[in-house]
């Protein structure tokens, strides 16, 4: 009986044929695969309905807005995919493409020079979308129909069609998909100053990104901000590998010293004076963190008479009624960590954020430990120490 050795699958075998010019996977879940296209579905149905309610007989949808759903919806943190080059893109590339079609009689020379002279003014004004490029030689070669409607082309379909798919772009991305388009802007130093945040300070540097882009001397789809969070993320991970299994059930404190809402400020003061802590967990009827008190929160709430901060403090402390409670000072809502959490992702909250304490929970919501920066900083010195 003859045996026959296995044989690598087919697609094992065209991807090994095709070497390099076969794509990795996209790092995606089925059901993000699937809300993809079905946003991008809705958007470009309603867009057309919307078109055609509001213009009757002109064409509803141009080609382009297919190439924008992948972006808008596949890609939403791409530059490419903001607002403005989406808008200002469409709206650019068809002016430059009827210009082309009106005043440069050879169709093939229209054609190159209006797909061109988009490029380079969607550089130039820094709104580069590449579905412009479809658009401006849509314009050149769309039949007598669209060279009829001249300079109107670029107002209706074109600018309607855009305007609708950014509408649609922000209440599919931010309400059904839950993710935040346009992309958010890099937060600034919160105590206002010019320094990096601290986790910057260390590690890589804007100055470093720079000569690293200036390198490459081509454009990436991707954005100096997300580029950054990246590298970021990756540092952590390794920094995680490298420290070991800390988890925040292992360094918390679990001798907690804690409030009620309806507790008095007076009982407030003195816990925080006699254990020498600078903010206490206030928790529900069920032990769910519901707040923080602090000393700043006692000290945004002295008025502004000039006596001395003693005397402010005391006359604080002997109000009487809804205001001599710790629920009309404390601050909310809280940021709280599971316990299951690795110290690592702790570090971003206390060097970042400002934070100085945060409660620990458990998978029940309830109040289980608190960590401190000193818990924080003698963690990572130990797991320095270990490595």
């Amino acid at each position: 009986m003859t045996t026959f050795a296995p044989t690598l699958p087919l697609f094992a075998t065209v991807r090994r044929r095709l070497g390099r010019w076969w794509p990795e996977p996209l790092v995606i879940s089925r059901r993000e695969q699937l809300a993809v296209a079905v946003a991008a579905l809705a958007a470009i149905a309603l867009t057309a309905l919307i078109t055609h309610l509001t213009v009757g007989d002109a064409p509803w949808l141009v080609a382009s807005m297919g190439a924008a759903a992948v972006l808008l919806f596949a890609l939403p943190s791409s530059p490419l995919a903001q607002p403005w080059p989406l808008v200002g893109g469409h709206v650019l590339s068809a002016a430059i493409g009827v210009a082309c079609a009106r005043w440069v009689p050879n169709p093939w020379l229209a054609s190159g020079m209006a797909v061109g002279l988009a490029i380079f003014a969607m550089i130039s004004l820094r709104c580069l979308h590449p579905p412009g490029g479809a658009i401006a030689l849509n314009a050149v070669i769309g039949g007598p129909a669209i060279h009829a409607m001249g300079f109107g082309f670029v107002l209706w379909p074109v600018l309607l069609n855009a305007l609708a798919m950014l509408a649609l772009a922000l209440l599919l991305n931010n309400r059904v998909l839950r993710r935040p388009y346009p992309r958010p802007l890099p937060q600034p130093n919160r105590n206002l100053i010019s320094d990096p945040k601290p986790l910057e300070r260390m590690g890589i540097r804007d100055e470093d990104v720079e000569a690293a882009l200036a390198g490459f001397n081509h454009l990436l789809d991707i954005s100096r901000s997300d580029l950054e969070q990246v590298m970021t993320l990756a540092e952590m991970h390794s920094y995680r590998r490298r420290l070991g299994d800390i988890r925040c059930r292992d360094i918390m404190s679990r001798d907690l010293i804690s409030l009620r809402p309806e507790a008095s400020l007076q009982e407030a003061w003195r816990l925080l004076r006699r254990h020498k802590v600078r903010a206490l967990p206030v928790v529900g009827e069920f032990g769910q963190v519901v707040g923080m008190v602090s000393l700043v929160d006692f000290l945004k709430r002295l008025d502004g008479t000039p006596q001395g901060l003693r005397e402010r403090v005391a006359k604080l402390l002997s109000g009487r009624g809804a205001d001599n409670r710790v629920a009309a000072i404390m601050s909310t809502p809280v940021v709280s960590v599971r316990e299951a959490l690795h110290l690592v992702e702790l570090v971003p909250l206390f060097a970042d954020r400002g934070l100085h304490h945060v409660p620990v929970v458990g998978t029940d919501g309830t109040l289980c430990g608190m960590i401190s920066q000193s818990d924080l900083i003698a963690a990572l010195y130990q797991g320095k120490l270990a490595g």
